[in-house]
């Protein structure tokens, strides 16, 4: 018999099958890790096939060493979706199946963690020594502690009146499987009762079709969820569920666990490496049956799937930006069709994509207009910064921001506060010369982080002295720039100095459980104000949250980026969102600088209809996504003339195909990536945008061009969620 298989080394090179010869002695299966020699090393490789021949000559066929594992850690789905992803995103073979196990368990940092278990037997014809003190002790306690006990139990009784037991046989050695479970805040379930709109939306997600459940902040889609994948359950079917955050499963998983117990399996980056490793596990032996999680848990290992859901299916964290680059939306499309099962996209602020694909037909929409509880969405009142500083307020917060927070804590209640950038200041600047702080290894400017008092680099995490004077000219006039999280909480807690001030951002949710510890204290601190950066923006209920601050609505607005409006809609509905979801009323106030800008309109009347018309209309005009499609190629090495010169003779024969194409191609140049260097590495980049009728053709041409002439890794970006 003969394997083909995968090495696993994620280079270019080897991204191809290799044959090898099954010896006799070995039971290989499909999907199954193994050790293969390679060269003069000896390598980890994926078996994606066995055969009864081989495509090479058998006597040039090397033998397979020796098999990893005792099972196939990459089921038959995976396996396809492996072909599907490497065709449609470009990837290598090696790179996507490494997505699909824990990453420990590949570099065998990670594996069962077992502790030994003392059963007490039957003993009656056994007389043990009356000086036998402690074997009597340990018998009693077994007794009293159903008859069993671990070896760190009776540790206390010493090892030798243990020994002295087992020898006897009146003590059984048993090995047993400690399960590594993460934190869930515990939680009982409680029997909502659903009304017409949640009934209706459950009794139309039953086919095998994609679709797009439109509900207001508020309406009560969780439940849909829930309801949807106990249906599923009770057909003897399994699910997935999708959340873009890790801020957000605390309170998913609690709730779930609450409602489903020991079936929900938790899948994340936050998670340690041992807990990750035994809910895969639990995920791919059967022992659970929902798997929950951030985009990674799309490749959870499990079978027979009766629903897919993507919660917040709008948001940009389900485009990967690392390698290997992919959205995954098109693996959740691929695993409901494989397992004929329904897909459930769902959003307050659907993307424009996914909203246009509702109105073309190829999505099915379903909305729920109201909130569950039949409360009026917060009002949001608009306030012109410009104005503020007319009458010489030149702070962060306005007058009414102010005003409108003493009286929330007056009142016993709670405040959220949402600003999309951490730290204390965006960058430092000599007043003087307009030197700005920059780190050595990327094209950046430092953060200033006044907890920790250092510049940081939100790329490579470096970090460096603060700037008393200018390095370049020596000047002690420097100036802070744009105002982050850390500032927002220095300021509050000089006008509110008695009152709780919580800060979520990826500086404060470092450490374990991080995420659960500061929303915990949050929902139980009243009154308290909860700042933070989109983490805190979408999902959390807090039904004591009455208002929410946006302190700078045009952070999103004004970036070089097609998708900017959009952003700025979602973020704004979603975190209003927050406020007023029991029955108290909520109010929002969104501070800007451009009070007449028409997105701010829309917002302020959650009009996301009315929103969608206009930025069809715009997109359509301009010929941007979803009417066309953007590719990125992106070029990245240490060696800038290399770079450069990978470029240059891609972008000479891309340039041929607007021959070819020359009603297709829209758009067509080379340039510098935005920010020219990440982590010592120079970055160019080609764009592309082409019509929609002969893209999959122009793609693949493109890919065989890149392919043909560079020798290192070239990243691939099909509508790419941030050019920076």
């Amino acid at each position: 018999m003969f394997a083909k298989v995968i090495i696993d080394q994620d280079v270019k090179a080897l991204d191809k099958v290799f044959e090898y010869i099954i010896p006799d002695n070995l039971n290989i299966n499909v999907g199954m890790r193994v050790y293969v020699p390679f060269g003069q090393r000896i390598l980890q490789g994926f078996v994606i096939d066995i055969n009864n021949s081989c495509e090479y000559d058998e006597n040039k066929l090397k033998k397979i060493i020796s098999k990893i594992d005792d099972f196939s850690a990459i089921k038959p789905e995976m396996i396809d979706l492996m072909h599907y992803m490497a065709k449609k995103n470009h990837l290598k073979l090696a790179s996507i199946l490494r997505l699909f196990i824990p990453a420990e368990m590949r570099e065998g940092k990670v594996k069962e963690l077992f502790e030994t278990i003392y059963i007490l037997n039957d003993f009656s014809e056994i007389k043990l020594s009356k000086n036998a003190k402690k074997q009597y002790e340990i018998i009693e306690f077994l007794k009293s502690n159903n008859l069993k006990a671990s070896s760190a139990e009776l540790s206390k009784y010493g090892y030798s009146a243990i020994k002295a037991l087992c020898e006897k046989n009146i003590l059984i050695k048993e090995k047993r499987e400690i399960k590594r479970a993460p934190f869930v805040i515990s939680q009982t379930s409680k029997k909502v009762e659903l009304n017409q709109g949640q009934k209706n939306a459950i009794q139309q997600i039953k086919e095998n079709k994609t679709y797009l459940l439109h509900g207001v902040t508020g309406s009560g889609k969780t439940e849909v969820y829930m309801n949807l994948i106990e249906n599923a359950l009770m057909s003897g079917k399994n699910a997935i569920m999708l959340v873009p955050e890790i801020s957000l499963t605390p309170q998913i998983m609690s709730n779930f666990k609450a409602r489903f117990g020991e079936n929900v399996a938790l899948l994340h980056s936050g998670l340690s490496a041992g807990e990750r490793f035994d809910e895969w596990k639990r995920i791919f032996s059967g022992q659970a049956r929902i798997a929950i999680g951030a985009r990674s848990a799309i490749f959870a290992p499990i079978e027979n799937l009766g629903i897919i859901i993507i919660d917040e299916e709008h948001e940009a964290s389900y485009i990967s930006e690392s390698n290997p680059r992919f959205d995954t939306h098109d693996v959740a499309q691929f695993r409901a069709r494989y397992n004929k099962c329904p897909l459930v996209l769902g959003s307050a602020t659907p993307s424009i994509e996914s909203y246009e694909k509702a109105k073309q037909g190829e999505y099915e929409l379903i909305e729920l207009a109201t909130r569950a509880n039949g409360r009026e969405l917060p009002k949001i009142q608009i306030i012109d910064m410009m104005n503020e500083i007319r009458t010489g307020n030149s702070g962060i917060f306005s007058n009414q921001l102010i005003a409108d927070l003493a009286n929330v804590i007056n009142n016993k209640k709670q405040a959220m506060i949402f600003i999309n950038r951490r730290g204390y200041s965006s960058f430092m600047r000599c007043r003087d010369c307009g030197y700005i702080a920059k780190c050595v290894d990327c094209d950046v400017s430092l953060v200033y982080h006044r907890e920790d008092n250092r510049l940081k680099c939100h790329y490579c995490g470096k970090q460096y002295k603060v700037l008393d004077k200018c390095p370049k000219c020596g000047s002690e006039n420097i100036k802070n720039g744009a105002v982050g999280t850390e500032q927002v909480v220095h300021k509050l807690a000089e006008y509110f100095p008695d009152v709780k001030i919580l800060r979520m951002d990826n500086d404060t949710t470092t450490t374990k459980n991080s995420h659960q510890k500061i929303l915990s204290e949050f929902k139980n601190t009243l009154p308290s104000i909860l700042v933070g950066t989109q983490m805190i923006a979408k999902g959390h209920d807090f039904e004591n949250v009455v208002l929410v601050g946006i302190v700078d609505a045009d952070q999103s607005l004004y970036h070089a980026d097609y998708r900017s409006t959009e952003r700025t809609f979602q973020l704004i509905t979603q975190v209003s969102g927050r406020a007023g979801r029991s029955e108290s009323e909520g109010k929002v106030v969104l501070q800007t600088y451009s009070p007449h800008h028409y997105v701010y309109k829309f917002a302020a009347n959650y009009d996301y209809k009315g929103f969608f018309r206009k930025e069809e209309n715009i997109r359509q005009t301009s010929q941007f996504p979803p009417f066309t499609r953007i590719l990125r190629i992106l070029f990245s090495d240490h060696e800038e003339n290399y770079v450069r010169e990978m470029l240059k003779i891609c972008y000479t024969e891309i340039e041929n195909l607007k021959n070819k194409y020359k009603d297709d191609i829209i758009y067509l140049d080379a340039m510098k990536s935005p920010i020219k260097r990440i982590q010592d590495k120079y970055r160019y980049q080609i764009l592309m945008r082409f019509k929609l009728n002969k893209a999959d053709e122009i793609e693949d041409e493109v890919f065989n061009i890149v392919d043909k002439n560079t020798k290192t890794s070239v990243f691939f970006e099909v509508n790419p969620q941030n050019l920076s």
